[in-house]
Order: C-alpha cells, then structure tokens, then sequence
C-alpha cells in the first residue's frame, strides 16, 4: 500500500493542504470542527505525519536522547520505560545511548544525539556520585538527571536512599527484631554511606555496618565473618542489595539457620529477578526507578516546551516490597 500523504490527506478531508497541516499541528487559526474532521480522516485513511517534515515545520526534532553508563540496563531499562511513558503520548521518541564508562564513547554518543537535534537529554547513572560528561552542562538544550546529580543549577531526581533504608529497619524492628545487622556494599558509594547512616540512626549504638562488595560472594563471606565470632548471633540482617541478601540467605541454610525463622533478611533493589527467585522469596526496597523516569521525562517534556522546572535534588521515596524472608507473603 501507498504510504498516504499531506495531499491525500487534504483531499479526502476536502480542505487545502496548509488547512491539513495546521489542523494536525496545532498552528494558524484552524476552527476546531475543521481541526476534528481533519484528524478524524487522518486516522480513518491511515496518515502518518512525516516526521522531517514536521520537524522542519515546528523546528524540533521530537526526540530526547538518554545517555547512560549502565552497561546492562538493569538500573536504566526502568527508568527508560517510565520516559517514554510520557513522551510517547505528546510524540516524542527516546534515543538510548549507552557510554560503557568510556569518557570517549560518550562525547561521540552525545556527538550523535546532538547532530539528530534531540530536543533534550535525560542522563542516567549507576551510582549517584557518578560525574556526568561536563559537556552536558554547556548544551543549548535542556537537560535533566535521573539517578545522577548534575550541576548545583540542574535538574535532578534521586532515590530517597536514606528514607528506604529506614523503611527496612523500621519493618524488622516492627517484627520485634532487636539484634540487626547492615552488610552492604563498597563504603566509597554515596547511596552506601547513606543507608548506612540512616540505619545507625534507627539502631542506635549496637549498629554494625560490614562493608563489602554488590556480590553474592560478598553475603557468603560475611555471614562467616559474623557466626565465626559465636556471640549474639544477630536476628535480622538487612543487605545493602539483593545479591548481597541472596548470598546472605543461601550462606544462613548451609549452616542450617532458617530464614526467617532464625534470622530474618531485607534486600535493596527489587532487582525481581533474584528477589522473587531467591529461597524464601526476599523482602527488599524498591527504589521506584519507573516513576523517577515518569518525573525526569515530565521535566524534560516542559523544558523543551519552555515551561519553568524548579532546579535541584528531588528525592523520591523507596517503598517497602514484603515477602517470605521476613515472614511475609510472597509479593
């Protein structure tokens, strides 16, 4: 089939060709009974507007770019989809662009989005005391942070990590746990340094961080460190993320503790590919990375319709996923 044009189009609906175009644009001073018949033929003969043409017409190019340095997506896939969530809806694509942490990489990727004449960028990180590219704060064109802090005047949105962490220390307490542990991840991480200060906080003196790596490896060792010293065997552990926790559960059954009727365990993450496969299936946080992608493509969306965005860190809050290694029902 002939792919239908602005003409056709035109002709079907029996108004001029710029009458067409304004009416489908949104431009001139188009009645709106006029601008209903046109979108009504639009769809019933299958026209798709040109998206060059439409671009050269509204001078944008109704793409944002995303840049990351998540690799494997497992952070950036969430947000991505809450992005285009948004933007699909007001006709906007999402170019995703991966960097692998290679400064060189993202100067080309950013090369190329820019050569596209994305309307903005949306960059994402790993951990949120990553620099991102310092050329992102010389654009001409809006750009937003997701899960990644940019300039003192940019547009930022993070995880509440210190409000999830409370979540899950307040959810054991609640449970009438009282001995609980905290083994998580590398201390130079931000998002580590401050979970672990709100879990002091809701611990008190007895709390013990045990600092690690994101690994299963990591929860394995720790638990050995931990049952080898034979005193006060801690009653609830709560893990910096689900890897760490899955190591942590699988190294408690080899020394025949049950979880959670020995010990209780709490993830970080919501990664469901091991938090619903991990035996007992594991509570843990999650950071509610789709809706930080809504509000950072929300933000996107009226910057590049100039709209004012107040600028600074937007904190959003974790929730609290409950299942069996707590004693809960499988979520």
């Amino acid at each position: 089939m002939r792919r239908q044009t602005i003409r056709d189009l035109a002709k079907a609906a029996g108004v001029s060709i710029s009458t067409a175009s304004n009416a489908l644009n949104g431009t001139g001073r188009t009645n709106a009974e006029t601008i209903e018949r046109v979108k009504r033929v639009a769809e019933e003969i299958g026209f798709r507007p040109n998206a060059l043409a439409r671009g050269l017409l509204t001078k944008r190019s109704h793409a944002i770019g995303m840049l990351t340095n998540d690799t494997y997506g497992r952070l950036t896939l969430p947000m991505a989809a809450g992005v285009s969530e948004v933007l699909v809806d007001h006709g906007l694509s999402v170019f995703l662009c991966a960097t692998n942490n290679d400064p060189r990489l993202a100067r080309l990727h950013l090369e190329t989005l820019l050569d596209r004449q994305v309307d903005g960028i949306i960059f994402t990180a790993t951990r949120l005391d990553l620099k991102p590219p310092p050329e992102l704060a010389k654009l001409s064109i809006p750009v937003v942070y997701a899960f990644a802090e940019g300039p003192a005047d940019s547009i930022s949105f993070f995880p509440d990590d210190a409000q999830g962490a409370r979540l899950a220390v307040e959810h054991l307490q609640a449970l009438g746990r009282s001995r609980i542990l905290h083994i998580t991840g590398p201390e130079d991480y931000l998002a580590v340094r401050v979970r672990a200060k709100a879990y002091r906080e809701c611990i008190g003196p007895k709390a013990e961080v045990f600092y690690g790596d994101w690994s299963e490896e990591w929860g394995h060792e720790a638990i050995e460190q931990i049952l080898a010293r034979g005193d006060n065997r801690p009653d609830a552990i709560f893990c910096g993320n689900d890897e760490i926790a899955r190591g942590v559960i699988d190294a408690l059954r080899d020394k025949d503790l049950a979880v959670p009727g020995d010990i209780a365990v709490v993830g970080f993450d919501n990664w469901e590919v091991i938090s619903r496969q991990t035996r007992p299936p594991l509570t843990t946080i999650d950071m509610e990375l789709k809706e930080i992608g809504h509000r950072a493509g929300l933000a996107i969306l009226n910057l590049t319709r100039g709209e004012a965005v107040p600028t600074g860190i937007t904190r959003l809050p974790c929730r609290l996923v409950v299942r069996q290694s707590c004693g809960g029902q499988s979520g």
